[in-house]
């Protein structure tokens, strides 16, 4: 293998290496095998290009490179580039035999190329197998792989994980279907609300590549309009890639592109759809089969043939921001698609993240918005409740809600259904004395104290254990009040107070998809709020201090994006839509609520931010660790120049029985965290810096006992 830096070595008597030309004579002279097929000891060579490069499945850093194996006779037909094989990875240089390397586990890869000679000049080891002749992995893919770790300081074995779906047999030897002809160019349709939405639609059809950042109207029309933006790009003859944050919302982009196009000319690529049938639509689009993909964050990866748009819906979803290492955001990864494919890019949602108005204010993408005209005839009226206004509201002091927020259910249910956000689920989950507000701790891990649905019964969040006699070390109460109630209470409550309608959840346990026309409440955590047939007449937004209180960067942004959804499914002002919203009304996203302005205040954040030399502005990374490990690590990076390291500081400790966050702590453990922060066009190198401190440690600790670093670039919460 020709990328292992020990010292040379021949057999067991310290032979000097054989060289590739005395490979191929020996195995010339070898005798019929005597050994399994799979290590193919003493097989003839390829004649042609007798050398495979493979990308091993070894996620580590310093493993980050391509490794030569020799191709025996008997797969040369089948050793193409792309394909996966399995090989021998691991064996030492004193484990040669008749000038073949041999031993170690078999590890999967893929074949990257196939060469006349190798530089390495040591004996190389055969592929051992070629899982599949189907041809996965082309150098546009690869491309996109490699730079999408570089922009991450990950290894390209992790990439490839995350863009290429494993194997299923099965539907490997199904053929795909034949490609349709590109279908007629569509009619603008409600494009033509916004200011530029016609010429969009009309630019894509015509083959062009505008890039637009697209601020959505209140409404279900936004999936009609992203299959219409589909439908135009696959019209000109090119493909078409759309990302969404979840399966709902794929759902319903499905539903609008079948009845514009009809089957057969999208895949749909989640994971719900199974192993089989996904990888069966994932090989349909790679053979050029569908030149369409509509999908959920695994989707960004694929490979669809003569791309001509990528599009992505609420870039601010954390689901688009991909758990596993080295954890690539959807929308930076279709930014270097668009890129490196020079085509057209659609960035939409209800709401506008700072990322998008940084992309409008540098020039690379146009604005896509409606004036305002158009978004008052579609948005309801919003209305608040603050805190002056619930000191004076007599019913806000004994009940959940606010005199306001009951009218305008009481007036909403007449008509048909209503929706209430809580922004927590479960039923009572943060509890306080009563008395002096001290929130109630366990005596065993001092985590937070949850009330459950019995009146007595307290529990803990997080080691579980059930509190019977509480009271409050500070004023030394006994009685405790809610500080914050979940959605499970507030549909108890709302169900007492009306109790003719009925109440459905929405949340973690069971999110509804849709909601019939008539009336009911429907208490919704953000995020799993169900669509109702022709809109919900008003909207409860509760406890907006909660969202707003976070301590971190993005909350106020994150806060508003949430509001937004929900509001968006609201009838218009015009059909007696209502929105109350329970925040301080003088707060800025409550007031780009009320204006229904999410770009303003997109700007304004953005605006703020460079000031500061916040991202997305700069670049940043999160290094964390155990406090030996982070202030070993960041010694030892040769960071650019322009690097600035804040901190380290602690982070929280994760409890016992707790589920631990993507890069937080083990339980019990304490991590520090340093943030290192460059400027504009230095992330790259920044990017690298990491990367190759992080490879060393690696390569070191293969061999030694240092403690892991977790290396992250952008992290969502910096807080």
């Amino acid at each position: 293998m020709s990328s292992e830096n020990e010292p040379a070595g021949g057999g067991a008597d310290d032979a000097p290496p054989e060289q590739l030309a005395l490979i191929r004579e020996t195995v010339r002279r070898a005798k019929t095998p005597r050994a399994k097929p799979r290590t193919w000891r003493g097989a003839a060579l390829a004649k042609e290009r007798p050398v495979a490069r493979v990308l091993v499945d070894k996620g580590v850093l310093h493993l980050d490179r391509y490794f030569d194996y020799a191709v025996p006779e008997e797969l040369d037909d089948e050793a193409q580039p792309g394909v996966r094989v399995r090989v021998r990875f691991g064996a030492g240089r004193h484990r040669v035999r008749d000038g073949r390397r041999e031993g170690g586990g078999l590890i999967d890869g893929f074949l990257i190329e196939r060469l006349a000679e190798s530089d390495y000049s040591g004996p190389l080891a055969a592929l051992a197998q070629v899982v599949s002749p189907e041809r996965i992995l082309d150098e546009e893919l690869l491309g996109l792989v490699r730079a999408v770790a570089d922009r991450y300081a990950g290894s390209v074995a992790d990439v490839l994980q995350l863009a290429v779906p494993p194997r299923n047999a099965r539907a490997e030897k199904r053929p795909s279907p034949q490609p349709l002809p590109p279908p007629a160019p569509p009619e603008p349709g409600s494009w033509t609300r916004y200011e530029q939405g016609a010429a969009f639609v009309t630019a894509l059809a015509a083959g062009s590549a505008p890039r637009a950042v697209w601020n959505a109207l209140p409404g279900p029309q936004w999936a009609d309009e992203l299959a219409r933006a589909v439908t135009a790009t696959l019209a000109s003859g090119r493909g078409a890639l759309v990302v969404l944050p979840d399966g709902r919302a794929v759902a319903r982009v499905d539903a609008a592109l079948t009845a514009l196009l009809g089957e057969g000319r999208h895949a749909v690529l989640t994971a719900d759809a199974g192993p089989e049938k996904r990888y069966a639509q994932w090989l349909a689009v790679r053979r050029g089969a569908v030149r369409a993909v509509v999908g959920t964050r695994a989707a960004m990866f694929a490979p669809v043939r003569d791309l001509g748009l990528v599009a992505l819906w609420d870039d601010g979803d954390d689901s688009h921001s991909e758990p596993h290492a080295p954890q690539p955001h959807a929308r930076e990864v279709l930014l270097l698609r668009a890129a490196q494919d020079r085509c057209a890019f659609l960035l939409g949602a209800w709401s506008c993240t700072v990322d998008a108005a940084q992309l409008v204010e540098t020039g690379w993408a146009r604005p896509l918005v409606a004036a305002r005209e158009q978004v008052r005839a579609a948005a309801p009226l919003v209305r608040t409740v603050g805190d002056q206004d619930l000191a004076r509201d007599e019913a806000a002091r004994a009940a959940r809600l606010p005199s306001l927020a009951w009218q305008v259910v009481r007036d909403g249910l007449r008509h048909g259904p209503v929706l209430v956000q809580v922004p927590r689920r479960g039923y009572v989950p943060r509890m306080a004395c009563a008395a002096c507000r001290t929130p109630a701790r366990c005596r065993h891990c001092a985590g937070p104290l949850e009330g459950q649905e019995s009146a007595s019964a307290l529990r803990c969040g997080w080691c579980g254990r059930e509190e019977g006699d509480w009271h409050c070390p500070e004023c030394g109460g006994f009685r405790l009040r809610a500080q914050v109630v979940g959605a499970r209470r507030t549909a108890e409550e709302l169900g007492r107070a009306f109790p003719a309608v009925p109440v459905r959840t929405s949340g973690r346990e069971q999110v509804l998809d849709t909601v019939s026309q008539a009336p009911a409440l429907v208490v919704s955590t953000p995020g799993a709020e169900p669509v109702a047939e022709g809109g919900y007449t008003a909207a409860l937004l509760l406890d907006g201090w909660a969202m707003l209180g976070r301590p971190d960067l993005r909350a106020g942004e994150d806060a508003l994006r949430r509001w937004l959804a929900a509001a968006s499914l609201v009838r218009p002002q015009s059909a007696g839509g209502t929105v109350v919203a329970i925040a301080e009304p003088t707060l800025r996203p409550v007031q780009a609520l009320v204006r229904w302005d999410p770009v303003g205040h997109a700007v304004r954040e953005l605006g703020e931010r460079a000031e500061l030399g916040f991202p997305p502005v700069s670049r940043m990374a999160a290094v964390t660790g155990p406090p030996e490990a982070v202030a070993g690590f960041l010694r030892a990076v040769e960071l650019p120049g322009e690097a600035e390291v804040l901190g380290p500081v602690p982070l929280p400790v994760t409890a016992e029985g707790r589920p631990r966050r993507v890069g937080a702590p083990p339980p019990g453990e304490h991590w520090e965290r340093a943030l290192v922060r460059v400027p504009p066009g230095r992330g790259a190198a920044l990017a690298g810096a990491l990367k190759t401190a992080q490879a060393a440690r690696t390569a070191r600790g293969s061999r030694g006992s240092e403690e892991a670093v977790w290396v992250r670039i952008d992290p969502p919460d910096i807080g």
